[in-house]
């Protein structure tokens, strides 16, 4: 089993910045890629980053390159999401997941641990 907790949601203005965070605990972190989606209300998840195994390999939605940048952090078990620029269509409840893939991956059915979420409020 494996368990991911984010954290670092919260409520930011227009042109903010957040930083959120990815804690795994159990399996072996560093073997798989990982990836963060969002979810606002009334719409379908949706790719944000993702992440390979050893971080050398990333890749972003086209609506986040730019503004977002993705990193992990093996030696503590963590991935993280620098969220800058933020704009209020990034509202939404962000989930980090656990690709059993070494390379990162962009669809969601490819992922098989996710976070309960944190949610990101950017106001205008």
């Amino acid at each position: 089993q494996v368990q991911l907790v984010e954290s670092g949601g919260g409520l930011v203005q227009a042109g903010g910045s957040l930083r959120l965070s990815c804690a795994a605990a159990g399996r072996t972190f560093a073997n798989y890629a990982m990836g963060w989606f969002r979810q606002a209300p009334g719409k379908e998840r949706e790719f944000v980053a993702a992440i390979s195994w050893s971080g050398d390999s990333t890749d972003y939605a086209d609506s986040v390159k730019g503004r977002f940048t993705i990193s992990r952090d093996n030696a503590k078990n963590t991935v993280y999401l620098q969220m800058n620029s933020l704009k209020p269509e990034d509202t939404a409840i962000y989930y980090c997941a656990r690709s059993p893939y070494t390379s990162y991956r962009k669809d969601g059915y490819q992922y098989d641990y996710w976070g309960q979420g944190t949610q990101v409020t950017v106001s205008s």
